[in-house]
């Protein structure tokens, strides 16, 4: 539960990077956020639902898991 909450936050946090503006502030931009994607991803301490934001471009590539990643290993150790 810890180590899901740290990745979705974290994944907010690239999104926010990327956009240039926090989640819930009104921007006139053309690329705004568009939802999330679900998906299963295996760690070291068990699978892990996570939820990845989206954009209207499709130009987010998140760093931490990136787009087709399945497997998360070491992550507890840079956590930490």
């Amino acid at each position: 539960q810890l180590m899901q909450s740290f990745i979705d936050t974290a994944l907010e946090a690239e999104m926010e990077d990327h956009l240039g503006y926090p989640k819930h502030e009104k921007a006139d931009k053309p690329n705004k956020r568009n939802g999330h994607t679900k998906k299963t991803v295996r760690s070291d301490t068990g699978d892990l639902e996570i939820s990845t934001p989206r954009d209207r471009d499709s130009s987010f590539e998140p760093v931490l898991v990136s787009k087709h990643q399945t497997r998360i290993s070491g992550l507890d150790d840079k956590i930490i």
